[in-house]
């Protein structure tokens, strides 16, 4: 089953503040009317389900999938045979939201937001050519995309609204 939920990627080296921008992006989509689920890929694993515990029990007995349900939330636990691309994950599992933001491929065909911090002494990852639509930093840049300060989530929203996902509106 296929859907075109709009996806935006927050990329940026290890330790830039990726994670961070994105706590701070969700409230704010929230607090504007937006409904929004996360990837977040992982390529050296996790572990969601803990030794002892039934659920964990199941897998170990042989279980491809287990779904693990309370009255709040759901988990499935699935094996998998390779890593599935961004939109796989986003047709499979997600439904009823306005956007994705994934953090973590930085290699996809999708819009992305760089994450940059210069006092790391570290080169961007992304051009526009790697469909970068946005720079955030902790200091003034200049960036052939317009950049925005790590703390100015509502202005990059503002900006985001206006001019990247005006059609969903």
């Amino acid at each position: 089953m296929k859907n075109n939920i709009p996806m935006l990627s927050i990329v940026g080296k290890s330790n830039s503040g990726k994670t961070t921008l994105i706590e701070k992006m969700i409230p704010e989509l929230i607090r504007r009317g937006w409904r929004v689920a996360t990837i977040k890929h992982n390529r050296h694993g996790f572990a969601i389900d803990h030794e002892g515990k039934d659920s964990w029990r199941h897998k170990r007995a042989g279980a491809r999938t287990t779904v693990i349900a309370s009255p709040h939330q759901v988990a499935v636990v699935e094996d998998t045979d390779r890593d599935y691309e961004i939109a796989e994950l986003r047709d499979r599992y997600i439904r009823d939201v306005d956007l994705i933001i994934v953090e973590g491929y930085k290699q996809n065909p999708y819009p992305k937001i760089e994450v940059f911090r210069p006092s790391l002494k570290r080169e961007r990852l992304c051009g526009v050519n790697d469909n970068l639509i946005a720079v955030v930093s902790d200091e003034p840049l200049t960036a052939e995309v317009p950049c925005f300060y790590v703390n100015d989530i509502a202005g990059l929203v503002d900006w985001l609204e206006e001019t990247q996902f005006v059609i969903l509106r």
